[in-house]
């Protein structure tokens, strides 16, 4: 309760929120004479938003080596500690560990349900959202289904970038942020193909065909996991 309170304190600051905003979505390290530009504020005032944002654990930061005199500067980023806020407490990762081990002891048969699941899962949301959004995909561009796709992934925290090729039979994006992260300790292959069958799946109610290739994963010290997607 007490670090809750921290952290509602710390974000309870207009700038200080959007700040932490801004870092979230750039996926990169940023300086304290960068977030004094972007906001219009003093560095000092910058400084101060960042250093609180680091005493609750929601920024880490680590000296900036330049080469040159002077005081060195220094560059924060996202912690990779889990940040959660609920009243009363409780434990959904608790309960999704418990889930998850309990699925997997049925061994390839367990493996295969929490695929097919999440499969199921992922192209029932992304129908309910195509039908919310009163259109039809087979009525709107390549690209107009890739915004679709990227505002779908967005909603679900995966943080990603997309780019369409220019013949539009390829679509490249990167997820900076894996929402399963804390289970991949564990299970990591489990998670990461029941992650991307979801995945597949919210490109399939857009797309007739689709292969999706990962390329890249933060399991190997990547920054991002990226992906290639065939699509007609």
């Amino acid at each position: 309760m007490e670090q809750a309170l921290k952290i509602t304190s710390v974000l309870a600051d207009p700038t200080r929120y959007y700040i932490y905003q801004y870092i979230s979505e750039k996926h990169n390290q940023v300086t304290v004479q960068e977030i004094a530009d972007k906001f219009s504020i003093h560095p000092n005032v910058a400084r101060l938003h960042l250093t609180k944002l680091e005493d609750v654990n929601m920024l880490i930061s680590e000296t900036q080596k330049t080469g040159k005199g002077g005081r060195p500067g220094r560059l924060y980023r996202l912690s990779d500690d889990v940040i959660q806020l609920q009243f009363p407490f409780r434990d959904y990762k608790l309960l999704s560990q418990i889930a998850l081990d309990a699925l997997l002891r049925l061994g390839s048969i367990g493996e295969q349900a929490l695929l097919e699941t999440g499969k199921q899962f992922s192209r029932d949301l992304m129908m309910r959202y195509v039908k919310r959004l009163g259109i039809s995909a087979e009525e709107i561009s390549k690209q107009d289904k890739v915004n679709i796709a990227k505002e779908a992934l967005t909603t679900a925290g995966l943080s990603p970038q997309f780019e369409l090729s220019k013949d539009e039979t390829k679509v490249f994006y990167q997820v900076y942020n894996c929402p399963f992260k804390e289970m991949l300790t564990e299970h990591p292959q489990a998670i990461c193909n029941m992650h991307n069958a979801m995945m597949q799946s919210i490109f399939q109610v857009l797309f007739s065909t689709v292969e999706l290739i990962r390329t890249e994963s933060m399991l190997t010290d990547c920054n991002s996991c990226n992906y290639k997607a065939h699509i007609s």
